[in-house]
């Protein structure tokens, strides 16, 4: 009969890890081939000693190890009970039991003419009032069931179409990103962030100011604290594109009271003090306000430069007004409008022969309103000398060509 890993190691069942680690070390030493000039007996002895340290030395493996023991020694006692209880006729080693003897019957079985068959009666199907209970139970959980299914497949379409919305607006596809945000909104009813862009949507791209004033305003209530303020800012602009402005007017100040670092919405407050208004001076101080907020915006600035400029020229500020004009020009060096308001200025300056060429340079750089201005107070520039011809040659600056 072969030995288990416990006679192996000569350890018992319930030895501890650390009594078969030591059982181990010891019998490797002493099984080791080295010692016995590498008789393969010893070898044979080493070797089942690291295989029975490799199963009992790890917690997991013992475990299994010890289940198949415990298993194999019920499956011998049961074998050893069923050799105790055999017949006495019966083979030991396994030969097959005798048939059993057939039952003693004191009549044939009865037939089909001797039995009598009774139909049971139905009985009427009765609820209480636990089925009705039950039954209830069972109706809402499915209705609740289907409700979260619904809610779920709900998010996830509002989810997807809001990304695919927003891929659409970033590539410029300004149809695609408002379809794809309605049917964002048509799942998922008073998403925030889908109202917003779809506002954006038909402000910016479609030009239409009605509905992204609506779904701006409807935006309003659930957007967070920091936005409200540019959510106003964008209602104003659509007051303004409608040619509401009182609301515009309304709106930038609700605009500007809920976040004062709103350039934008300083410049279309300055911009309606000085071209509606026409105050000046408060023009110019609320552009200079926006433009202690305007950062890093070129072209931002550059509006609340051109804009306080006018307002400075209009109070007869003529200095402050070049200085804005010439700052704007360090931002757009290729507008002819600035020059034309910089030859405004020197005008007001009389400084005629600056004017004259602050507009030769806005009518070179394409600005068509500066031509009129300068044909009517500059004079015409002198030609150059045609070169005039002389037998062979010619006479060109002075210089003879044979």
């Amino acid at each position: 009969m072969s030995q288990n890993h416990y006679q192996i190691l000569g350890v018992p069942v319930t030895a501890s890890s650390h009594d078969i680690r030591l059982a181990y070390r010891r019998l490797a030493v002493l099984y080791h081939p080295d010692k016995h000039g590498g008789n393969t007996l010893y070898e044979e002895l080493f070797k089942a000693v690291a295989a029975a340290y490799r199963v009992l030395g790890h917690e997991a493996r013992r475990a299994h190890y010890d289940q198949q023991l415990r298993t194999d020694a019920r499956r011998l006692d049961e074998a050893r009970r069923q050799q105790n209880f055999r017949q006495q006729g019966q083979h030991i080693y396994g030969a097959p039991m005798p048939a059993p003897a057939p039952p003693l019957r004191t009549r044939r079985p009865a037939g089909a003419n001797e039995r009598h068959y009774r139909s049971i009666p139905r009985q009427k199907a009765r609820f209480t009032r636990r089925d009705y209970w039950l039954t209830a139970l069972l109706g809402l959980g499915l209705v609740l069931f289907l409700a979260s299914v619904k809610i779920t497949m709900d998010y996830v379409s509002g989810t997807r179409n809001y990304t695919r919305g927003l891929q659409a607006y970033v590539s410029g596809n300004w149809a695609g990103a408002h379809s794809y945000f309605t049917d964002a909104l048509h799942f998922r009813p008073g998403y925030n962030p889908a109202l917003r862009r779809r506002a954006e949507a038909s402000q910016l791209g479609l030009h239409d100011y009605a509905a992204a004033r609506a779904d701006l305003r409807a935006a309003l209530p659930e957007a967070p604290a920091a936005l409200r303020g540019q959510l106003w800012q964008r209602i104003g602009q659509c007051e303004a594109a409608l040619g509401r402005r009182g609301p515009a007017e309304a709106a930038y100040q609700q605009a500007l009271a809920l976040d004062s670092t709103l350039a934008r919405a300083w410049l279309r407050r300055g911009e309606t003090e000085l071209f509606q208004q026409q105050r000046f001076a408060a023009a110019a101080r609320t552009l200079s306000v926006g433009l202690r907020h305007a950062g890093e915006a070129t072209r931002l600035r550059g509006q609340l430069l051109t804009f306080r400029g006018l307002a400075n020229f209009k109070q007869g500020r003529y200095e402050a007004a070049q200085n804005d004009y010439w700052a704007v020009l360090d931002i757009t060096p290729r507008s002819g409008q600035l020059y034309f308001l910089l030859a405004r200025v020197a005008q007001q300056q009389h400084d005629a022969p600056r004017a004259c060429d602050l507009l030769r340079r806005a009518v070179l750089q394409g600005y068509e309103f500066a031509r009129a201005a300068r044909d009517t107070t500059c004079a015409p520039l002198p030609q150059p000398p045609k070169a005039v011809a002389r037998g062979r040659g010619s006479l060109v600056k002075g210089t003879a060509i044979k």
